[in-house]
Protein backbone atom coordinates (compact mmCIF):
# COMPACT_ATOMS: atom_id res chain seq x y z
CA UNK A 1 0.00 0.00 0.00
CA UNK A 2 3.13 2.42 0.95
CA UNK A 3 3.92 1.86 -3.24
CA UNK A 4 0.58 4.42 -3.56
CA UNK A 5 1.11 6.50 -1.00
CA UNK A 6 4.87 7.78 -1.50
CA UNK A 7 5.81 11.14 -3.11
CA UNK A 8 6.30 10.09 -6.39
CA UNK A 9 2.34 10.00 -7.19
CA UNK A 10 1.90 13.54 -6.94
CA UNK A 11 4.69 14.18 -8.19
CA UNK A 12 3.29 12.45 -11.39
CA UNK A 13 -0.13 13.83 -11.04
CA UNK A 14 1.27 17.22 -10.36
CA UNK A 15 3.63 16.74 -14.25
CA UNK A 16 0.47 15.28 -15.84
CA UNK A 17 -1.62 18.75 -14.79
CA UNK A 18 1.18 20.90 -15.98
CA UNK A 19 2.07 19.03 -19.36
CA UNK A 20 -1.83 18.80 -20.07
CA UNK A 21 -2.18 22.51 -19.57
CA UNK A 22 1.07 23.58 -21.63
CA UNK A 23 -0.09 21.40 -24.14
CA UNK A 24 -3.65 23.37 -24.59
CA UNK A 25 -1.79 26.48 -24.74
CA UNK A 26 -0.01 25.42 -27.30
CA UNK A 27 -2.70 23.81 -28.95
CA UNK A 28 -4.29 26.93 -29.19
CA UNK A 29 -1.28 28.64 -30.74
CA UNK A 30 -1.19 26.31 -33.26
CA UNK A 31 -4.74 26.83 -34.32
CA UNK A 32 -4.51 29.99 -34.66
CA UNK A 33 -1.05 30.26 -36.80
CA UNK A 34 -2.09 26.84 -38.72
CA UNK A 35 -3.61 27.24 -42.33
CA UNK A 36 -4.56 24.45 -44.81
CA UNK A 37 -4.08 24.66 -48.16
CA UNK A 38 -7.52 26.08 -49.38
CA UNK A 39 -8.75 26.56 -53.14
CA UNK A 40 -10.20 29.52 -54.56
CA UNK A 41 -13.31 29.37 -52.64
CA UNK A 42 -11.91 28.83 -49.26
CA UNK A 43 -12.35 25.72 -48.65
CA UNK A 44 -10.14 22.74 -48.03
CA UNK A 45 -10.85 20.42 -50.76
CA UNK A 46 -12.50 17.77 -48.45
CA UNK A 47 -15.69 16.82 -48.98
CA UNK A 48 -18.35 14.46 -47.75
CA UNK A 49 -21.96 13.08 -48.94
CA UNK A 50 -21.25 14.53 -52.13
CA UNK A 51 -21.22 18.16 -51.56
CA UNK A 52 -20.78 18.87 -47.70
CA UNK A 53 -17.91 20.99 -47.85
CA UNK A 54 -15.19 21.62 -45.26
CA UNK A 55 -14.54 25.43 -45.22
CA UNK A 56 -11.09 27.14 -43.88
CA UNK A 57 -12.61 29.70 -41.31
CA UNK A 58 -10.96 30.49 -38.24
CA UNK A 59 -12.21 29.75 -34.82
CA UNK A 60 -15.08 31.16 -33.51
CA UNK A 61 -13.54 33.99 -31.05
CA UNK A 62 -16.02 32.96 -28.62
CA UNK A 63 -14.65 29.32 -28.71
CA UNK A 64 -11.15 30.83 -28.51
CA UNK A 65 -12.14 32.83 -25.19
CA UNK A 66 -13.89 30.32 -23.75
CA UNK A 67 -10.41 28.17 -24.22
CA UNK A 68 -8.09 30.85 -22.59
CA UNK A 69 -10.75 31.25 -19.88
CA UNK A 70 -10.28 27.79 -19.07
CA UNK A 71 -6.28 27.46 -18.90
CA UNK A 72 -6.46 30.82 -16.86
CA UNK A 73 -9.21 29.31 -14.38
CA UNK A 74 -6.94 26.36 -13.93
CA UNK A 75 -3.89 28.76 -13.50
CA UNK A 76 -5.58 30.53 -10.37
CA UNK A 77 -6.70 26.76 -9.10
CA UNK A 78 -3.23 25.53 -9.00
CA UNK A 79 -2.42 28.60 -7.20
CA UNK A 80 -5.23 28.62 -4.69
CA UNK A 81 -5.31 24.88 -4.01
CA UNK A 82 -2.95 22.12 -3.80
CA UNK A 83 -2.22 19.86 -7.00
CA UNK A 84 0.95 20.65 -7.79
CA UNK A 85 2.87 18.00 -5.44
CA UNK A 86 3.52 18.83 -1.69
CA UNK A 87 2.86 22.77 -2.71
CA UNK A 88 -0.43 23.23 0.10
CA UNK A 89 -2.00 26.22 -2.07
CA UNK A 90 -2.04 30.07 -1.03
CA UNK A 91 -6.10 28.71 1.00
CA UNK A 92 -4.04 26.30 2.57
CA UNK A 93 -7.19 24.00 2.43
CA UNK A 94 -6.90 20.12 2.20
CA UNK A 95 -9.44 17.81 2.08
CA UNK A 96 -8.47 16.03 5.42
CA UNK A 97 -9.00 19.84 7.02
CA UNK A 98 -12.40 19.82 5.97
CA UNK A 99 -13.28 16.69 7.03
CA UNK A 100 -12.16 17.50 10.16
CA UNK A 101 -13.75 20.73 10.00
CA UNK A 102 -17.34 19.14 9.01
CA UNK A 103 -17.03 16.21 11.73
CA UNK A 104 -15.98 19.02 14.35
CA UNK A 105 -19.09 21.32 13.76
CA UNK A 106 -21.00 18.10 13.21
CA UNK A 107 -20.70 16.57 16.71
CA UNK A 108 -20.76 20.07 17.81
CA UNK A 109 -24.13 20.29 16.59
CA UNK A 110 -25.25 16.85 18.53
CA UNK A 111 -23.65 17.45 21.71
CA UNK A 112 -26.31 18.49 23.28
CA UNK A 113 -28.26 15.23 22.87
CA UNK A 114 -25.29 13.13 23.72
CA UNK A 115 -24.80 15.32 27.08
CA UNK A 116 -28.50 14.10 27.94
CA UNK A 117 -27.23 10.31 27.48
CA UNK A 118 -23.63 10.83 29.03
CA UNK A 119 -24.99 11.57 32.72
CA UNK A 120 -27.16 8.23 32.57
CA UNK A 121 -26.08 4.63 33.17
CA UNK A 122 -25.95 2.39 30.41
CA UNK A 123 -28.51 0.30 31.94
CA UNK A 124 -30.69 3.30 31.89
CA UNK A 125 -29.46 4.33 28.30
CA UNK A 126 -30.23 1.23 27.24
CA UNK A 127 -34.07 1.65 28.22
CA UNK A 128 -34.13 4.66 26.31
CA UNK A 129 -35.89 4.36 22.47
CA UNK A 130 -33.93 7.63 21.58
CA UNK A 131 -30.54 6.31 22.55
CA UNK A 132 -31.53 2.88 21.02
CA UNK A 133 -32.14 4.62 17.31
CA UNK A 134 -29.40 6.50 17.68
CA UNK A 135 -27.14 3.54 18.59
CA UNK A 136 -28.62 1.40 16.37
CA UNK A 137 -27.65 3.63 13.44
CA UNK A 138 -24.49 4.29 14.74
CA UNK A 139 -23.89 0.05 14.38
CA UNK A 140 -25.65 -0.04 11.07
CA UNK A 141 -22.99 2.14 10.22
CA UNK A 142 -19.72 1.16 11.89
CA UNK A 143 -20.54 -2.62 13.27
CA UNK A 144 -23.06 -4.17 10.95
CA UNK A 145 -20.40 -5.00 8.42
CA UNK A 146 -18.65 -7.80 10.31
CA UNK A 147 -21.00 -8.24 13.00
CA UNK A 148 -24.35 -8.08 10.72
CA UNK A 149 -26.88 -5.98 10.74
CA UNK A 150 -28.70 -8.59 13.26
CA UNK A 151 -25.99 -8.58 15.31
CA UNK A 152 -25.96 -12.33 15.29
CA UNK A 153 -22.30 -12.54 13.54
CA UNK A 154 -20.90 -15.39 11.23
CA UNK A 155 -17.76 -17.73 11.16
CA UNK A 156 -14.66 -15.27 12.57
CA UNK A 157 -17.27 -12.39 14.44
CA UNK A 158 -19.04 -12.81 17.29
CA UNK A 159 -22.39 -13.42 17.95
CA UNK A 160 -23.49 -10.17 19.73
CA UNK A 161 -27.09 -10.91 21.18
CA UNK A 162 -26.44 -14.30 23.07
CA UNK A 163 -24.54 -13.31 26.21
CA UNK A 164 -20.97 -15.19 25.17
CA UNK A 165 -18.41 -12.71 25.82
CA UNK A 166 -14.50 -13.53 25.20
CA UNK A 167 -13.34 -10.46 27.45
CA UNK A 168 -16.63 -9.79 29.45
CA UNK A 169 -19.91 -8.61 28.41
CA UNK A 170 -20.54 -5.74 31.01
CA UNK A 171 -20.91 -2.22 30.35
CA UNK A 172 -17.69 -0.99 30.80
CA UNK A 173 -15.91 -4.18 29.20
CA UNK A 174 -18.01 -2.97 25.96
CA UNK A 175 -16.67 0.33 26.06
CA UNK A 176 -13.20 -0.76 26.14
CA UNK A 177 -13.68 -3.24 24.04
CA UNK A 178 -15.23 -0.59 21.70
CA UNK A 179 -12.72 2.17 22.31
CA UNK A 180 -9.24 -0.04 22.30
CA UNK A 181 -9.89 -2.83 20.06
CA UNK A 182 -9.33 -6.34 20.58
CA UNK A 183 -6.37 -8.97 19.23
CA UNK A 184 -7.11 -12.45 20.53
CA UNK A 185 -4.34 -15.00 19.37
CA UNK A 186 -3.69 -18.97 19.98
CA UNK A 187 -0.75 -19.93 19.06
CA UNK A 188 -0.55 -23.41 17.24
CA UNK A 189 -0.44 -25.96 19.98
CA UNK A 190 0.03 -29.98 17.91
CA UNK A 191 3.35 -29.66 19.10
CA UNK A 192 2.73 -29.01 22.89
CA UNK A 193 -0.28 -31.68 22.66
CA UNK A 194 1.83 -34.60 21.55
CA UNK A 195 1.17 -36.64 18.58
CA UNK A 196 -1.19 -36.53 15.25
CA UNK A 197 -3.27 -39.02 17.61
CA UNK A 198 -2.95 -37.10 20.84
CA UNK A 199 -4.29 -33.72 19.01
CA UNK A 200 -7.66 -36.11 17.60
CA UNK A 201 -8.04 -36.95 21.10
CA UNK A 202 -7.84 -34.21 22.46
CA UNK A 203 -10.56 -32.55 19.64
CA UNK A 204 -12.61 -35.13 20.91
CA UNK A 205 -12.10 -34.31 24.75
CA UNK A 206 -12.94 -30.67 23.49
CA UNK A 207 -16.59 -31.47 21.79
CA UNK A 208 -17.19 -33.72 24.97
CA UNK A 209 -17.27 -31.04 27.00
CA UNK A 210 -19.95 -29.27 25.00
CA UNK A 211 -21.79 -32.21 25.56
CA UNK A 212 -21.78 -32.63 21.29
CA UNK A 213 -21.50 -36.14 19.43
CA UNK A 214 -17.80 -37.29 20.20
CA UNK A 215 -15.99 -40.83 20.54
CA UNK A 216 -15.53 -40.91 24.19
CA UNK A 217 -13.18 -43.70 24.41
CA UNK A 218 -10.52 -40.77 22.42
CA UNK A 219 -12.28 -38.52 24.86
CA UNK A 220 -10.97 -40.31 27.55
CA UNK A 221 -7.68 -40.23 26.10
CA UNK A 222 -7.62 -36.48 25.56
CA UNK A 223 -8.36 -35.68 28.97
CA UNK A 224 -4.91 -35.79 30.08
CA UNK A 225 -3.28 -34.14 27.10
CA UNK A 226 -5.59 -31.34 27.32
CA UNK A 227 -3.14 -30.32 30.21
CA UNK A 228 -1.54 -28.18 27.43
CA UNK A 229 -4.47 -25.87 26.95
CA UNK A 230 -5.58 -25.37 30.38
CA UNK A 231 -3.01 -22.72 31.15
CA UNK A 232 -5.51 -20.80 28.96
CA UNK A 233 -8.75 -22.36 28.81
CA UNK A 234 -8.95 -23.54 32.10
CA UNK A 235 -8.73 -27.06 33.19
CA UNK A 236 -12.31 -27.26 33.55
CA UNK A 237 -12.33 -25.62 29.79
CA UNK A 238 -14.57 -22.69 30.41
CA UNK A 239 -11.85 -19.98 29.65
CA UNK A 240 -10.72 -17.32 31.11
CA UNK A 241 -12.10 -13.77 29.85
CA UNK A 242 -8.40 -11.59 31.27
CA UNK A 243 -6.98 -13.55 27.86
CA UNK A 244 -9.45 -13.61 26.04
CA UNK A 245 -10.33 -17.46 26.22
CA UNK A 246 -13.38 -19.22 24.58
CA UNK A 247 -15.21 -20.98 27.27
CA UNK A 248 -15.40 -24.42 25.50
CA UNK A 249 -18.13 -26.20 27.24
CA UNK A 250 -21.02 -23.40 26.07
CA UNK A 251 -21.55 -25.20 22.66
CA UNK A 252 -20.88 -21.51 20.80
CA UNK A 253 -18.04 -21.85 18.51
CA UNK A 254 -16.58 -19.04 16.40
CA UNK A 255 -14.36 -20.32 13.87
CA UNK A 256 -16.45 -23.38 13.21
CA UNK A 257 -17.58 -26.96 14.43
CA UNK A 258 -16.48 -30.10 14.75
CA UNK A 259 -13.48 -32.06 14.82
CA UNK A 260 -11.72 -30.86 12.00
CA UNK A 261 -12.47 -26.88 12.77
CA UNK A 262 -10.97 -27.86 16.24
CA UNK A 263 -8.30 -29.81 14.46
CA UNK A 264 -7.43 -27.17 12.42
CA UNK A 265 -7.47 -24.69 15.59
CA UNK A 266 -5.09 -27.14 17.36
CA UNK A 267 -2.89 -27.15 14.68
CA UNK A 268 -3.17 -23.83 12.76
CA UNK A 269 -3.52 -21.66 15.66
CA UNK A 270 -5.60 -18.44 14.94
CA UNK A 271 -5.20 -14.78 14.92
CA UNK A 272 -8.08 -12.42 15.41
CA UNK A 273 -8.26 -9.02 15.61
CA UNK A 274 -11.18 -6.02 16.16
CA UNK A 275 -9.90 -2.38 15.46
CA UNK A 276 -10.04 0.05 17.68
CA UNK A 277 -12.79 2.61 17.29
CA UNK A 278 -11.70 5.20 19.74
CA UNK A 279 -10.62 7.54 17.28
CA UNK A 280 -13.89 7.29 15.47
CA UNK A 281 -16.43 8.40 17.99
CA UNK A 282 -16.97 10.92 20.50
CA UNK A 283 -16.66 9.43 23.86
CA UNK A 284 -19.95 10.05 24.40
CA UNK A 285 -20.72 8.79 21.13
CA UNK A 286 -19.34 5.06 22.27
CA UNK A 287 -21.39 5.58 25.53
CA UNK A 288 -24.20 5.26 23.47
CA UNK A 289 -22.82 2.61 21.41
CA UNK A 290 -21.77 0.94 24.08
CA UNK A 291 -25.30 0.75 25.74
CA UNK A 292 -27.07 -0.37 23.05
CA UNK A 293 -24.33 -3.33 22.20
CA UNK A 294 -25.07 -4.23 25.55
CA UNK A 295 -28.85 -4.16 25.36
CA UNK A 296 -28.61 -6.52 22.17
CA UNK A 297 -27.97 -9.55 25.20
CA UNK A 298 -29.93 -8.21 27.56
CA UNK A 299 -33.19 -7.46 26.22
CA UNK A 300 -34.81 -8.31 29.84
CA UNK A 301 -32.98 -5.86 31.62
CA UNK A 302 -33.26 -3.06 28.70
CA UNK A 303 -36.62 -3.01 28.12
CA UNK A 304 -37.91 -3.20 31.74
CA UNK A 305 -39.10 0.11 33.04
Amino acid sequence: MSDFTNSFWSVYVAGITVVSIVACLILLWMSGKARAMTAQDNTTGHVWDGDLREMNNPLPRWWVYLFVITIVFSLVYLALYPGLGTYAGQLGWSSTGQHSAEMKKGEQDVAPLYAKFAAMKPEDVAKDPQAMAIGERLFMNNCAQCHGSDARGSKGFPNLTDGDWLHGGTPDKILETLKNGRVGNMPPMAAAVGTPDDVRNVAQYVLSLSGSPHDSVKASLGKAKFAACAACHGADGKGQQAVGAPNLTDDIWLHGYGEAAILAMINNGKSNAMPAQGEKFSPAQLHVLASYVWSLSNKGAAASK
